[in-house]
């Protein structure tokens, strides 16, 4: 028999998605609109944007190597981490998501298109 906890855990598992739900094959189409700012690869570098490799489930603010805004280094003090709720919500509207951010991207308008960005993005983890 499955204690209370361990079936809460199982519950919250199945219910979520996971980071995998999206299409990464299309998420990679998608993420062409990223590009002008942000890489992900083996050779990627910081851009206006940091590169985004091991982004999903990453504690927010990260790459030493670049200089965030005040408002995701205020965030990320706050415990922030890129998990799929956080993500989404930032890729949808950035600007609603974190006030003050330097990411001048509206966003995405599409479920799927968020979806399929994690996805993509996971697989660089």
């Amino acid at each position: 028999m499955l204690k209370p906890l361990s079936l809460t855990l199982l519950t919250a598992t199945l219910a979520a998605p996971g980071f995998a739900a999206g299409d990464a094959e299309n998420g990679e189409k998608v993420f062409r609109k990223c590009k002008a700012c942000h890489a992900v690869g083996e050779d990627a570098k910081n851009k206006v944007g940091p590169t985004l490799n091991g982004i999903v489930g990453a504690a927010a603010g990260a790459n030493a190597d670049f200089k965030y805004s005040d408002a995701l280094t205020e965030m990320a003090t706050g415990g922030l981490v890129w998990d799929e709720a956080s993500m989404t919500a930032y890729l949808t509207k950035p600007k609603d998501f974190m006030p003050g951010t330097k990411m001048s991207f509206a966003g995405l308008r599409k479920e799927d298109d968020v979806a399929d960005v994690i996805a993509y993005l996971s697989t660089f983890n």
